[in-house]
């Protein structure tokens, strides 16, 4: 059980050997195990369903892994007032299906919905399709429980921070400095979320279909430039079309170097008029089509190809994922240098996107065993990075640092604002308990 517990996803992400795991079913369970853990100078590793891309949930030697995949109730939904709060174990999907029955709708929706849970969502500021418009998880996250230590009192002691109403400004806002914190600063065990009123069904779709990753780019800045606001906004490059089919047959004819799909839910004349300009946007960016697509089946076959891209890749091969986001202008550069990066190194690169919103993600594939192409791909993820913070970007957009880019966060970032979170980091656990080593800890340590 402690092998299957001591590492994420993520490809190449070192994992040491944990001293003992916990299933914890509540915060008194959680609170008891991080009192005992620091008395004995045992180290916390939360984790939730282990879906991460970046090693933040990996095992430190002698630590202690806190599975909180257990405490998994949807607690309270407050459909008058547009709240639910839930467990960190709560998948992502089921609390999208609870919250659905009262005709409300959690729009963060990451492509490991299925499988990944709130709190792991939490920890990484988690995205998804529909965050072009509707934000990451941090928009809606009103306020949470933590397990902390430091200031607040004895190691153990459990705080609520943040609250159910929509608008507070008493006091520093430490609910979001725990979003995105990987686990760093504590043990997140409920969460008080913001929810809207459910959607209509989506009325259009339209999909342009590229003959290079860098007119689709082009399309993608221009889209930005007339101030359209798809609801989302995806790109897939051939070889991630290629590997859905090959898995799933779901009818694609993976022609086109890239497609992008945008989907529009503006109602009325007004979605109408907007899926048009979105079409015309494509054509004038050299797309071979762009059509608004009137079958939905068909569309909602693409979608299904977007989120099924990266399991698809996985059987092909190790993959080291990236998660660069740049500005939206960018775009069309990052490609081009993914492009072009892949060639200098010889490393196979699939890429998938959140394209609206500056987020890509190539997938960089090597064949099992190859101890040469793994290198290969280290280096040329470590020159993504690179390339990314060049063009006014970022290493991370919602993967978050863990493990693999803690270089690239530093560089990214430079020594006087790393001091600054080291020094949260050291005020919030004096006795560096809670995932040591990862996001705020230097590479190699």
């Amino acid at each position: 059980m402690l092998a299957s517990l001591s590492a994420d996803d993520a490809e190449w992400a070192a994992a040491e050997r944990p001293l003992a795991a916990l299933r914890a079913v509540s915060t008194a369970q959680v609170r008891a195990a991080v009192r005992a853990c620091a008395e004995l100078g045992v180290p916390v590793v939360p984790r939730g369903a282990g879906t991460g891309l970046s090693g933040g949930a990996n095992a430190t030697e002698g630590c202690l892994v806190l599975d909180l995949s257990r405490m998994d109730r949807v607690l309270e939904i407050d459909a008058e007032n547009l709240v639910a709060v839930v467990q960190p174990g709560v998948v992502n999907d089921d609390l999208k299906k609870a919250v659905a029955e009262h005709g409300l709708w959690y729009p963060p929706d990451p492509a490991s919905a299925p499988w990944s849970t709130i709190g792991g969502n939490v920890a990484t500021n988690a995205g998804g399709l529909c965050c072009l418009k509707y934000g990451v998880t941090r928009d809606y996250v009103l306020g949470l429980k933590a397990v902390v230590g430091g200031p607040a009192g004895e190691y153990g002691t459990a705080v609520r921070l943040g609250r159910r109403t929509t608008k507070g400004v008493s006091g520093y806002d430490l609910a979001s400095l725990f979003v995105g914190s990987e686990g760093t600063l504590g043990v997140v065990t409920e969460v008080t979320l913001r929810l809207r009123p459910a959607r209509r069904d989506v009325p259009h779709t339209v999909v342009g279909a590229f003959d290079s990753l860098v007119a689709a780019g082009e399309a993608v800045a221009l889209c930005t430039r007339r101030g359209l606001a798809p609801a989302a906004l995806e790109l897939l490059d051939r070889a991630c079309l290629e590997a859905v089919e090959e898995w799933k047959h779901l009818g694609l004819e993976p022609e086109a170097a890239a497609l992008l799909l945008a989907r529009l839910d503006a109602p009325g004349q007004a979605g109408t008029e907007e899926a048009e300009a979105v079409a015309r946007a494509f054509a004038e960016s050299g797309a071979r089509w762009a059509e608004r697509s009137t079958d939905a089946v068909e569309a909602e076959a693409l979608f299904e190809a977007r989120r099924l891209a990266y399991p698809a890749l996985e059987r092909l091969g190790p993959v080291l994922t990236e998660d660069v986001c740049v500005p939206r202008s960018a775009v069309p550069a990052m490609l081009a240098r993914t492009e072009e990066t892949g060639r200098r190194h010889g490393v196979r690169i699939a890429t998938i996107a959140h394209a609206g919103d500056g987020n890509l993600h190539p997938l960089l594939i090597t064949p099992p065993g190859d101890e040469a192409a793994r290198r290969a791909a280290q280096a040329a993820f470590e020159e993504l990075l690179a390339q990314a913070v060049a063009l006014g970007g970022t290493v991370t957009g919602e993967h978050g640092v863990g493990l693999l880019k803690r270089g690239g966060m530093r560089a990214e970032l430079g020594p006087e604002v790393c001091a600054m979170q080291e020094a949260v980091k050291r005020t919030l656990d004096p006795l560096g308990l809670f995932n040591p080593g990862k996001v705020v800890g230097a590479p190699g340590s």
